[in-house]
């Protein structure tokens, strides 16, 4: 065997890999806006959250973006943990779809289609409007012609005659510790290589060359449904016990369907040749990739029909096996972003979804602070006090870690290759965490005249300047409602009217505190000092209301007015 039929082998590997990327990668692009909203949605219940994860994994073909979103969202509370069980097992049936593309490929010589496919794709790149569908028929187009030379070097390496490789599968025999050996070998690869699609590949050309049995095939390709599982384990490492307990229910589920399926191996596999009308006795190598698929989508079909009805029980059995030691009130008050502490996604697209929510959390979690600060006036006890005044300091600084480790993540982002449209959307998501870190600034500013005013000075707010820092309060948690609904909402449906309502209710009342102030100082009402303090309060509070409307003119497309 000569080097550079190695060479071939490998590069005909990287070429399939690189054209399901780029595949993937161009489906993602083209679903656009209507992915993120079918992903935000996801489920009601556990046969439509099957779909769903069956069709968005079939639509964009990658698993692994589909799994590792899941446990995302639970970490972050927006999805249950059975709903991630029921959309990862969906996930697991939408993978096949690859399978039948790969099988396609091995049936007949589909380099034939490969090079007008890459005329058009070229035509359509340096077209504006149609670019997309152009690196789509190149990502396929590479996968194809990935394909068929692995096809065609498989063949050329004349396998089937080197008695070194004969001899080395013929050592195993038609027994379940063969099957076993080889589960191991396709889970091994699998992690190595992160693609199950590479995996499968090589299984299917290992199998049209007549080297590998199609029961050692089948063992290889169960291996390969364990090993993906990793991916999904790796990225809930960081993540809390909820999205850990998701990727582990991942994991039970390809592991049980394995299980199940080497119980009756051998009438399972006879039952799937009886279908595609293979016969083991006398190989037809043309049929064996047409076997491989078949297996794979039968697999996760009746293993998906089998487990969705026990989605309570494997909940239970997760939450068993994986327990936590932090109550959900200290979980959450780690500092931890809940949605890209995995790392960028497989595309821009799916980036900037998963950057949007991290947002959405971000002013979720300001807005909590700001009521620690509403509890922080009214507070009495001086030991509570104490513990609730460092619990808005341990806030603030989260807030300046997220705003920053979010920053890090768009600014990764927008070093890919972006539309115009995603480039506006970054430069908007920045503007948005430089506010909110802004307003979690206002609040801890809020927190700290409190704390003079309460532990250091001799006077005390009056009962009058309380009502109407009180009633002041209410206005700007009012602001910060609505700003969280802006940021969760379509913008196609959205209004910001409100919120620009809201505020100049806030500006109009601070001005008329301001009066206020000045003629009660004069009345001798309360000091100087009082009163400074007090307008402290106030004034900051008008700020964080600009900042409010700062971050919904990002939100919505509006320029920010020049000073």
């Amino acid at each position: 065997m000569s080097i550079w039929i190695i060479l071939k082998l490998i590069g005909s590997l990287a070429l399939l890999m690189f054209g399901m990327k780029a595949m993937s990668e161009s489906l993602q692009k083209m679903a656009g806006p209507q992915l993120r909203h079918v992903l935000q949605a996801m489920t009601t219940n556990r046969f439509t959250g099957m779909f769903t994860g069956a069709f968005v994994t079939a639509a964009v073909q990658s698993s692994t973006a589909t799994t590792v979103m899941t446990v995302s969202f639970v970490n972050a509370g927006l999805l249950t943990l059975a709903q991630a069980i029921s959309i990862i097992m969906g996930a697991n049936i939408g993978t096949t779809f690859t399978a039948w593309i790969m099988s396609a490929g091995f049936s007949f010589n589909i380099t034939d289609f490969v090079w007008p496919a890459f005329f058009i794709g070229i035509l359509l790149i340096y077209s504006k409007n149609k670019r997309i569908i152009g690196d789509f028929l190149f990502g396929v187009s590479f996968l194809l012609l990935g394909l068929g030379t692995l096809k065609a070097t498989g063949t050329d390496m004349h396998l089937e005659n080197i008695p070194a490789v004969m001899n080395f599968f013929q050592q195993f025999d038609d027994n379940y510790l063969s099957y076993f050996i080889f589960l191991i070998i396709g889970g091994v690869m699998t992690v190595c290589v992160q693609s199950s699609a590479a995996v499968m590949a090589i299984t299917m050309t290992l199998c049209s060359t007549g080297v590998l049995p199609i029961y050692l095939g089948i063992a290889l390709v169960m291996g390969e449904n364990i090993g993906t599982t990793v991916t999904s384990n790796v990225a809930a490492l960081t993540a809390n016990t909820q999205a850990r307990r998701a990727a582990f229910g991942h994991m039970f589920f390809n592991i049980f369907g394995v299980v199940w399926v080497l119980c009756i191996f051998r009438f399972f596999i006879d039952m799937i040749c009886g279908i595609v009308g293979y016969n083991p006795a006398t190989p037809n190598p043309l049929l064996l990739p047409v076997v491989l698929a078949t297996f794979h989508t039968t697999f996760n079909v009746i293993n998906t029909l089998i487990l969705i009805w026990f989605i309570p029980q494997i909940e239970n059995l997760v939450c068993k096996v994986i327990t936590s030691d932090k109550t959900p009130k200290e979980e959450e008050e780690d500092f931890r972003l809940s949605f890209i502490s995995s790392g960028l996604m497989h595309t821009p697209e799916l980036s900037v979804l998963e950057a949007q929510k991290e947002i959405c959390n971000f002013a979720e979690r300001t807005q909590r602070m700001f009521g620690f600060v509403r509890e922080l006036l009214e507070e009495t006890d001086s030991t509570a006090f104490v513990k609730l005044y460092s619990r808005i300091e341990k806030y603030e600084s989260i807030s300046d870690n997220m705003e920053v480790e979010i920053a890090k993540y768009l600014d990764q982002v927008s070093d890919r290759h972006l539309s115009d449209d995603t480039k506006a959307k970054i430069r908007a998501m920045m503007r948005e965490i430089t506010e909110i870190e802004s307003i979690g600034d206002s609040c801890y500013n809020i927190a700290r005249s409190i704390n003079r005013m309460m532990t250091q000075s001799k006077d005390k707010f009056t009962e009058k300047q309380v009502e109407y820092i009180h009633q002041m309060f209410t206005l700007t948690d009012e602001s910060l409602t609505q700003m969280n609904v802006l940021l969760k909402g379509r913008k196609d449906f959205l209004n910001a009217n409100r919120s620009f309502n809201v505020e100049n209710e806030i500006n109009n009342y601070r001005n008329q505190l301001k009066e206020q102030n000045i003629s009660d100082i004069n009345d001798h009402k309360y000091n100087y000092v009082v009163g400074s303090m007090y307008m402290d309060v106030i004034n900051e509070c008008e700020k964080l209301g600009d900042y409010v409307v700062n971050v919904v003119e990002a939100r919505m497309g509006i320029r920010q007015k020049e000073a």
